[in-house]
C-alpha cells in the first residue's frame, strides 16, 4: 500500500450495516467452465433470495468486463485482475451487509483462494457447477466455443487454457442432470441456515 494512502474509520460499520439488515453477508462465488450454467443459477438463486426478503447484488463476469474491467484482455495477467478487482468489489459489498452472488469462469484455484483469504471465516462460499466440458460445448449459447476451435478466440478456457477444479469447494452442484428449479432447491436448503440472522 502507498505510505501516503491512510485508510479512514468511519462511524458506521459492518456490524451496524448487518443489525440494519438482518442478514448475515457473505459471497456465493460461482465458479465453472463457460455455458456451464453459472449466470442461469446465480440469477435464479438471486430472486428466490429477494422474494423472500434478502438483500443482494449480482456480479457478472460480462457485466463486470463491459464496465469496470474494460480496460483488461483474456490473458493470464488480465484474468488475475479480473478476479483480484472483483474480490475487493465482492469485500465491499459484504462490509455494507449485501449477500454477493458472483458468476466468473475464475478459472484459477490461486485466485479464488486470494479472495476467500479477503474475508473473514463463513463470509465466501465456492460454489463449482460441475457441468462437464462436452456439455457446456454442446450448450455453447454464446458460440465461444465453436470461435474458440476455430482459433478465433486464444486463451479460452477449457479449451487452450486450463480450468482448476475446485478442491474443496463449500457445494458442489451439476446441472446437466437435473432442473434449474431443483438446483435451486438444493442451493436454498444448504443455504438458507447460513445468511438468516436468527438460525
Amino acid at each position: 500500500m502507498n505510505e501516503n494512502v491512510i485508510p479512514h474509520d468511519h462511524k458506521i460499520g459492518k456490524e451496524d450495516r448487518i443489525r440494519l439488515l438482518d442478514q448475515k453477508p457473505l459471497v456465493l462465488w460461482f465458479t465453472g467452465l463457460s455455458g456451464s450454467g453459472k449466470s442461469t443459477l446465480a440469477g435464479a438463486l438471486e430472486a428466490e433470495l429477494y422474494n423472500k426478503g434478502f438483500n443482494t447484488y449480482l456480479l457478472d463476469g460480462d457485466n463486470v468486463r463491459s464496465g469496470l474491467n474494460r480496460d483488461l484482455d483474456f490473458s493470464e495477467i488480465g484474468r488475475v485482475e479480473n478476479i483480484r478487482r472483483l474480490g475487493e468489489l465482492s469485500k465491499l459489498f459484504v462490509d455494507s451487509g449485501l449477500i454477493v452472488l458472483t458468476a466468473f469462469i475464475s478459472p484459477f484455484r490461486s485466485d479464488r483462494d486470494s479472495v476467500r483469504a479477503l474475508l473473514q471465516e463463513g463470509e465466501f462460499m465456492e460454489i463449482f457447477v460441475d457441468t462437464p466440458l462436452e456439455i457446456c460445448e454442446q450448450r455453447d449459447v454464446k458460440g465461444l466455443y465453436k470461435k474458440a476451435r476455430a482459433g478465433k478466440i486464444p486463451n479460452f478456457t477449457g479449451i487452450d487454457s486450463p480450468f482448476e477444479k475446485p478442491d474443496a469447494p463449500e457445494i458442489r452442484i451439476t446441472t446437466h442432470d437435473r432442473s434449474v428449479e431443483e438446483a435451486i432447491s438444493e442451493l436454498l436448503t444448504i443455504l438458507l441456515p447460513k445468511i438468516s440472522r436468527n438460525a
